[in-house]
């Protein structure tokens, strides 16, 4: 790893803590709820294509997903949805609100290894009150010198950043587990990154094989691993 690093990022969902998979589950309860009206599949299909269509409005996060449900559920059913059923979805997603702080494995060790030794920062995406409520119940806050939350993570928003912090491309380094969002715009850039893949991924994150070939960045299965490459 460059010795000119001066400033590591971390990612907050599925880097940080448990994320994905909540979403994943609540897909699966939502498809439970229009089952009289689609099939799963398709369900699923519409939903997806309901939340990209309202990502310039709504940006990421759970309160963007719940009203894409229940834009969904609205059209799914040719607008005859029971109103006992909107309910539901907005319990959805006020269950996924509350959902307890899971650390992955190895986060706080890492975490403990580097302050001191680098400026460690948050540099995330989603609904602010959301990340802010997370990171106050992951008790991680200690660990930081500063919390960026970003509307999204292309290569404008991590020049921004880096414009924020007054250090160049090549003192910074982005630990995170998408490619898409935490390796491929800091490589852009000049940045460092290290790719820490979760077990699933979000189909708007997931990137080619040709657009991630021949760039340098570094994958470890475990956060853990990161340690070993400085």
């Amino acid at each position: 790893m460059s010795s000119k690093i001066k400033v590591i990022a971390f990612d907050a969902d599925d880097t940080l803590w448990v994320n994905e998979t909540y979403f994943r589950e609540a897909e699966t309860e939502f498809a439970q709820l229009l089952a009289n009206y689609e099939t799963e599949n398709k369900i699923d299909k519409e939903l997806f294509r309901s939340e990209i269509r309202n990502l310039p409005i709504y940006g990421y996060g759970v309160k963007g997903f719940v009203l894409s449900m229940i834009e969904c559920a609205l059209e799914l059913s040719n607008y005859q949805i029971n109103p006992k059923t909107i309910e539901k979805i907005l319990e959805i997603g006020k269950r996924m609100l509350e959902k307890p702080i899971i650390l992955l494995d190895g986060v706080e060790d890492v975490l403990k290894s580097l302050e001191g030794k680098y400026k460690l920062i948050v540099a995330t995406k989603g609904d602010l009150l959301d990340q802010e409520r997370k990171l106050e119940k992951s008790n991680l806050l200690k660990y930081f010198h500063h919390i960026e939350v970003m509307s999204d993570k292309r290569t404008e928003d991590y020049q921004k950043l880096i414009n924020h912090l007054d250090i160049k491309p090549s003192e910074l380094l982005m630990i995170g587990n998408s490619l898409k969002s935490d390796v491929l715009p800091l490589v852009a850039i000049g940045a460092s990154a290290i790719h820490v893949p979760f077990h699933t991924t979000w189909a708007h994150e997931e990137v080619s094989d040709k657009e991630s070939l021949k760039l340098e960045y570094k994958t470890v299965i475990n956060i853990k691993d990161v340690l070993t490459l400085f």
